[in-house]
């Protein structure tokens, strides 16, 4: 049975950032990952916009602030042919919005000015989603087409369908959370499209209104632009479409009726709020990508090791009348780690957040409370009153 120091199941942003960090401590790392290559999920089909987060000061603001400037700086250092930081110009939907935009100018927490409809910012940026996942993760052994079907424990080694062994494992595996049997580690499926086109239309900086679109690349005597992205939460039951999250390589099979229905419905969607910003000729589209992107119920990422809820209650049952337990004391998964919840902005959070889960795993520095899994156990278990 082979035997690694580190291994990371899911090869999105969260996983590749997670390669890179863990690569400058160790050359005993596996990656493993459903499909045939990285960012063949949700981070495939991710725009990969890097935008401020507009709004009053606040916890998330916070963060995604941290991790943009964070985030930024190493793609600009580490990968500067993957990154364009040509601006972002956020124009408002409506005249509610503008009012809104207007109250949040005390509070911006980075350069910009009036332009055209709406504010440009010069810290908006847009990277190539493949090509960095790709990087970040290059120095480690990677294993693809690989469905991780139990995962296990024992004496603090753990066992990957009973064939590879990890002394620590990383979990990255997005809206799929089925290896992660704790009920407080609540994850929504918010799915997404990104279309590619070629324009006659040149478009010299990134947009932002009700979709993103990105800066063009000249392309075959045309102009190649991203927009993204659309969000669909589906109520039915989409196990009988690409809209499956057991599906793998789900953007090099073949769609059925009811998956290209909605695709197209979205790419309708998309081109319409593209032309709102910018108005597109002669319109030809390359490529359209879908992916399941991972939300958490309070859209903070989940970082950090999982709570042993049925071994808490054990050891404190008070936990479910309120009673509050230091978190160092609840009983955990030991060597078992997170990283996950990143929602729409993967790439701007994940760098920012395998730097700290590193860190923490590596120096024992303590993580922000606002990005551990204790802080949705503390909450579900006081609702868990006998």
């Amino acid at each position: 049975m082979k035997k690694y120091d580190y291994i990371i199941i899911g090869a999105g942003i969260c996983g590749c950032s997670l390669a890179y960090f863990l690569n400058k401590h160790s050359n005993n790392i596996l990656l493993i990952d459903k499909n045939s290559d990285v960012a063949f999920g949700a981070s495939g089909a991710a725009g990969a916009f890097l935008s401020p987060l507009l709004g009053k000061p606040n916890d998330f603001k916070n963060l995604v602030t941290k991790a943009l400037n964070f985030s930024l700086e190493i793609y600009k250092k580490d990968f500067p042919d993957f990154i364009q930081n040509v601006g972002t110009c956020r124009i408002p939907k409506n005249e509610e919005d503008a009012q809104k935009f207007k109250s949040y100018i005390p509070f911006m927490d980075f350069e910009f000015k009036a332009f055209e409809k709406g504010y440009f910012f010069p810290i908006g940026s847009v990277v190539n989603s493949y090509q960095i996942c790709k990087e970040l993760s290059k120095n480690v052994e990677k294993l693809f087409d690989y469905e991780v079907l139990k995962i296990e424990q024992q004496n603090n080694i753990w066992k990957i369908n009973n064939e590879i062994e990890a002394k620590k494992l990383f979990l990255c595996t997005g809206a799929d959370i089925t290896l992660i049997n704790e009920p407080y580690f609540d994850i929504r499926a918010v799915w997404g499209q990104k279309i590619d086109i070629l324009s006659s239309t040149k478009v010299d900086i990134n947009y932002h209104q009700e979709c993103s679109l990105s800066k063009s690349i000249e392309q075959k005597g045309k102009n190649l632009i991203s927009i993204g992205a659309t969000h669909n939460r589906f109520k039915d039951n989409m196990q009988d479409s690409s809209y499956n999250l057991k599906l793998k390589n789900i953007n090099k099979i073949k769609h059925n009726e009811k998956t290209l229905e909605i695709i197209n419905k979205d790419t309708n969607d998309l081109l319409e709020k593209a032309n709102n910003i910018k108005k597109l000729e002669d319109v030809e589209i390359i490529d359209i990508k879908i992916g399941s992107r991972a939300s958490s119920i309070d859209y903070f990422p989940m970082v950090g090791k999982l709570v042993d809820s049925k071994n808490s209650f054990i050891k404190y049952p008070h936990i479910k009348n309120g009673t509050h337990i230091k978190n160092e004391n609840l009983i955990l998964y030991e060597n078992l780690y997170t990283i996950n919840g990143v929602g729409g902005r993967g790439f701007v959070l994940s760098l920012y957040l395998a730097s700290n889960l590193v860190d923490s795993v590596i120096n024992n520095k303590i993580l922000d409370d606002n990005i551990t899994n204790y802080r949705l156990f503390s909450r579900w278990a006081r609702k868990q009153k006998d």
